[in-house]
């Protein structure tokens, strides 16, 4: 019994860290298509094809992932993933330097393989590590530390790519032109340093054995996963689910620093990328929360994790905003009330996803008819409700399945993260052609199907 909990703990580990490795990746390329915008003088639609690139890459390799993970492994599926990220990172720097617009894709499409090859390894292996009935738990948990990378990339790029940089309102041809050359100077030195320290954990996982995973088959002859509708209909879920959060975090940035004022000005972008890692940062306190909300832990235990969770939410509230305490308070104000909402889910996967998923879309609908520190706070806090969404949907879409299936559900659900490529182009041409607020409405209809999935899509049937 010991050993197996030592074997299950050392899986925790590795694949906590492989998830905080892909939600950095991930969360950087999002954020990176302010950047890109400016670098190439682009609409906001050409902007988002940047997080297209990214994501079109699940449809293509995720089922063939889970196909490779059954012949080579998790371990060194994970392996070549975490290569292949630093291929695309080093990639990125002569696209930089010579400013090269197809390159910027190429790179993407590499380094996004790579995160594919992580992603569709990391889900199943940690939902059939322990037990189905904590599935979802130790999801939130490995997302909440995703979520910790998806808030650091955000703060990182308003640092080390837009700190010290304004664009005039109305700039004209010349200052746009030296404004995008100056941005292009800084971005090498961010990839070359994730290309350094994904190799370095490619070496370092090499070297450990992790614990095994059985086939674990049923006797007697499966049905495919495609005649399990809970998976066909949570692969959806997920579609909407990544197509909405990165449309809303792919807009967020060029939103803010054109349509928020605060004390009568607009925010700058490095304002406006330190609220989108706020953006992120809701989803890692509110996967924490599912961390421990989702288990058979009695309420009262539950509440003495609230503590905790609502401190890291200050401090990195704080910390992303150059230590603005204020707004820091906003934002646990925001997660506590997050935590009152998550209580009515009664601990329930289904019912606390069909809570989050109403509430995301009425935010999101409501920054149209509101303003100022009111939208931003309104879209910032989205970010909490996106959190349980993913591992919630998943261990949902996966119940009833034995290990031998996992991989290749997993490659389906993972395929259908093509939302973050579908969805963020049409938000950016509604924002080109009826302005940003009206974009805001896709990811709302997005919303409302995980809804209907939460309450009627995941019901275990066989076709």
């Amino acid at each position: 019994m010991e050993n197996k909990n030592n074997n299950q703990a050392l899986g925790m580990s590795v694949f906590g860290a492989i998830f905080f490795i892909f939600g950095f990746a991930t969360t950087f390329i999002i954020t990176m298509s302010a950047p890109v915008k400016a670098i190439f003088v682009l609409s906001e639609f050409e902007a988002q094809l940047l997080s297209s690139a990214f994501f079109i890459t699940y449809p293509v390799m995720s089922i063939p992932t889970g196909r490779l993970i059954n012949k080579i492994g998790y371990k060194w599926t994970v392996i070549l993933g975490l290569i292949l990220m630093g291929i695309g990172s080093i990639t990125f720097v002569p696209a930089a330097k010579g400013q090269i617009q197809s390159l910027f894709y190429i790179a993407t499409f590499i380094l996004a393989t790579g995160v594919v090859f992580l992603q569709v390894a990391a889900n199943p292996y940690v939902t059939a590590l322990g037990p189905s009935s904590s599935a979802s738990s130790r999801l939130n948990l490995t997302q909440a530390l995703n979520s910790i990378a998806t808030m650091v990339a955000p703060w990182l790029i308003s640092i080390a790519i837009f700190k010290g940089l304004d664009l005039p309102a109305l700039a004209n041809a010349a200052q746009e032109k030296a404004y995008g050359l100056e941005v292009a100077d800084r971005i090498p030195v961010p990839f070359t340093i994730m290309a350094l320290i994904v190799i370095a954990v490619a070496v370092v996982l090499f070297t450990i054995k992790l614990p095994n995973l059985s086939g674990g088959k049923k006797e007697g002859e499966r049905k495919s996963i495609w005649k399990y509708p809970h998976v066909v209909l949570g692969g959806i879920a997920i579609f909407m689910y990544v197509g909405a959060e990165v449309g809303n975090a792919g807009l967020l940035v060029n939103y803010l620093k054109t349509n928020i004022k605060i004390d009568g000005n607009l925010l700058s972008a490095t304002e406006a990328a330190t609220y989108a890692a706020l953006y992120w940062g809701g989803a890692m306190v509110g996967r924490f929360y599912g961390s421990f909300m989702f288990t058979d832990k009695s309420f009262s235990q539950k509440l003495t994790y609230l503590l905790p969770v609502l401190v890291l939410a200050f401090v990195a509230g704080s910390f992303v905003t150059d230590w603005n305490w204020a707004i820091g308070g906003i934002f646990t104000g925001a997660a506590l009330v997050n935590f009152i909402i998550m209580v009515f889910g009664r601990g329930k996967a289904a019912r606390s996803l069909a809570i989050f998923a109403l509430f995301a879309a009425l935010l999101d609908l409501t920054q149209i008819f509101v303003g100022g520190e009111v939208a931003l706070w309104t879209l910032i806090s989205i970010g909490l409700f996106n959190s349980i969404m993913f591992p919630n949907i998943f261990s949902l879409a996966v119940t009833d399945l034995d290990n031998s299936e996992l991989s290749g559900a997993s490659g389906l659900i993972n395929a259908l993260i093509i939302g973050g490529a579908v969805i963020p182009p049409i938000m950016g041409s509604i924002a080109d052609k009826a302005g940003y607020s009206w974009a805001f409405v896709v990811p709302a209809i997005c919303y409302l199907y995980i809804f209907y999935f939460a309450v009627k899509g995941n019901k275990i049937r066989r076709a």
